[in-house]
């Protein structure tokens, strides 16, 4: 398998300059930054990590490229009064299903020059998709593997999230036992460290072992939900 020593200090000075710099001739100027820091070890961390993300799940996807695993740093601004044109932080993505996307659950990495974000599941789930989790949490032999999994994920000391409705949707309970997580649009489960912990040499074991930790969401997900 592929080796990762951490992120170079090429990283952070691009990730840093970006942040103050949000155009296209800081950019351009200093795009062979963009490559050493942003693309080249983003690239070798999702070689060294997707192989040994198919001990936890035999069918993840990845692809160590821009538009696979590697998000884009170009952000869409059609809709978004931010018109920034460069996102801050180097997003990956390892998923599950034929085609890289979104609709469902994987494991997300997010590295700003401060912080580093790793979790699994899903945070947003499509309307299909999300009346078929709302009858899994209420059915007695899934509602009770779910909470399972993240009773587990919690004493492991992630934080799960996450409630986005006030109300209960029409047609359940709204004092069923599991009615807080009908107030979910999103299931996953993640963890926040210092920026410094991705420069360390083991920052792929650490990666994966948060990975590793988190996961039982994403298998209830997988299980009980898209499967």
């Amino acid at each position: 398998m592929a080796e990762f020593e951490g992120f170079p200090d090429a990283t952070f000075a691009f990730l840093t300059g970006i942040a103050r710099h949000n155009d296209k001739a800081w950019f351009e100027a200093h795009r062979d930054l963009y490559e050493a820091g942003y693309v080249a070890p983003g690239r070798a961390l999702v070689e060294a990590l997707g192989p040994r993300l198919r001990k936890i799940s035999p069918t993840v996807e990845f692809a160590p490229k821009i538009n696979g695993s590697i998000s884009r740093i170009n952000r869409d601004i059609r809709f978004s009064k931010d018109k920034s044109p460069y996102k801050t932080h180097l997003d990956l993505w390892f998923w599950h299903g034929e085609k890289r996307g979104w609709d469902c659950p994987g494991f997300y990495f997010r590295l700003t020059a401060d912080q580093v974000w790793l979790g699994a599941g899903m945070h947003m789930m499509p309307k299909q998709m999300l009346a078929k989790f709302r009858d899994a949490v209420v059915d007695e032999k899934a509602g009770k593997a779910l909470v399972k999994a993240i009773d587990g994920v919690e004493k492991a000391g992630y934080e799960v999230g996450e409630a986005t409705r006030k109300r209960v949707p029409q047609g359940y309970p709204a004092d069923h036992k599991r009615a807080r997580f009908l107030l979910y649009e999103g299931l996953h489960a993640a963890t926040v460290l210092p920026a410094e912990a991705a420069r360390q040499a083991d920052f792929a074991d650490i990666c994966f072992a948060h990975f590793r930790g988190c996961w039982p969401i994403g298998q209830w997900l997988l299980d009980e939900v898209v499967g």
